[in-house]
């Protein structure tokens, strides 16, 4: 490969995903981000209103996501993944006074649908058989067109998994992502269907061995610059533009742009990309949670959807929060307090907390935004995207997003080796 050098615009998962790549084959690597620190939507911070270091959100990824694992093991990542030994999923449904665990069993083979301990109350085996109709169908199907949006298995288990998975309603979901997500997890048996959470957070497993990984390779991370135009010069890019005027790209230079979708399209007028969005709210509050909470407890018939025990808070999410974004702050805080102490039974005055709204955190994974994603390639040779809103073949998770930078990478290696 004859020597390349590469800008990456962005420092999110995609971004450092790419330049870590791009780093290992050799090339050298500038990151420049607009924040002031790395991460994107995964980012750690520490917050002075609850005295603790948060996550901007809960993001959950499952052991079988081969992606994570890659990015983890090139940046030499220490800090583990928590989560359970088995894929135990434990729900309580708040307005019926309910409890449940869908225990699925580790090898490929779901038995775990045959035994009533394992599988959702009062469903049948028959239930289970729907789910076979996710993976098959047109390529614009929803949820909805391919399974009935009804029924016990439905509400208690595959639409309040789904709407986290797609932060979309579920029957309005792409079938097509969610059944990739299926063969990549359900379908592989338990062991690669593990939740697993970034303890103590995002920072520590992610982003953090990610940036000293790239300084060890002399790669240059710059924050706070913000990229503002694109020059072209037929059909490559030649300039980009930080606010002080255009500077030249090189003949052997590759531009990676992993920013938002809505940046992109003003960066690259003509660029299709999804927009329509929904939010994502998240609270947390500082308490350690009980000795015998679960890490992950899923809820219905409340305010909540998700609750995460960390050693020192609890934490809530609520995917396609809509409704919710534009809600008083300590009203929200307090409807997702009486939350908790009805799923963890206990009383006590609310502790100090916090709540972070991302009123756009994801596309709407339809499928009229799926195919308004683009792929890693553009009309410019020596420029690719990056980002979970790319064609990914996956919902936007931290998955897709790492798993777009490596494809982003590789296409700018194969570039290089021309």
């Amino acid at each position: 490969m004859k020597t390349g050098r590469a800008i990456v615009v962005g420092a999110g998962l995609a971004g450092l995903s790419a330049a870590v790549r791009l780093a290992e084959a050799g090339v050298a690597v500038r990151v420049m981000e607009a924040a002031g620190q790395a991460g994107g939507r995964c980012r750690s911070y520490h917050d002075p209103q609850i005295g603790l270091t948060i996550d901007n959100g809960n993001h959950l990824v499952l052991a079988g996501n081969d992606a994570v694992r890659r990015f983890r093991d090139r940046i030499g990542a220490r800090e583990p993944l928590a989560g359970p030994d088995h894929a135990d999923f434990r729900f309580v449904d708040l307005a019926r006074d309910a409890r449940w665990t869908v225990r699925i069993n580790d090898g490929a083979l779901p038995w775990w649908i045959l035994s009533r301990n394992r599988r959702v109350p009062d469903t049948g085996v028959k239930d289970y058989l729907a789910l076979a109709k996710l993976l098959f169908g047109a390529t614009g199907d929803c949820v909805g067109d391919r399974m009935g949006a009804t029924g016990i298995l439905w509400s208690r288990l595959i639409d309040p998994v789904l709407l986290a998975i797609l932060n979309t309603p579920s029957a309005k979901g792409s079938a097509k992502l969610t059944a990739a997500v299926l063969r990549e997890s359900l379908l592989r048996g338990g062991r690669a269907s593990l939740p697993r959470i970034a303890h103590p957070g995002l920072a520590a497993a992610f982003i953090d061995p990610a940036l000293d990984w790239l300084a060890a390779q002399g790669a240059e991370v710059t924050l706070g610059r913000r990229l503002r135009a694109i020059g072209m010069e037929g059909d490559r890019v030649a300039a980009l533009d930080w606010g002080h005027g255009p500077e030249a790209v090189q003949e052997d230079e590759i531009v990676i742009l992993a920013v938002p979708p809505a940046v992109a399209a003003v960066l690259l007028p003509g660029l299709t990309v999804p927009d329509a969005f929904h939010a994502i709210v998240n609270a947390h509050f500082a308490v350690p949670p009980p000795a015998d909470a679960p890490s992950m407890l899923g809820i219905l018939g409340g305010t909540a959807q998700w609750l995460f025990a960390f050693f020192d808070r609890i934490s809530v999410t609520v995917s396609a929060a809509d409704a919710l974004v534009d809600m008083d702050r300590e009203a929200l805080a307090r409807r997702f307090w009486d939350d908790i102490q009805r799923a963890y039974g206990f009383s006590a005055p609310m502790p100090p907390w916090q709540i972070v709204k991302e009123k756009r955190a994801t596309f709407s994974a339809t499928p009229e935004q799926d195919a308004r994603r683009p792929g890693a390639r553009t009309g410019a040779r020596n420029l690719f995207l990056a980002g979970d809103w790319t064609q990914t073949g996956l919902p936007a998770t931290m998955e897709g997003a790492i798993r777009s930078g490596e494809t982003a990478a590789y296409m700018a290696i194969d570039w290089f080796r021309v």
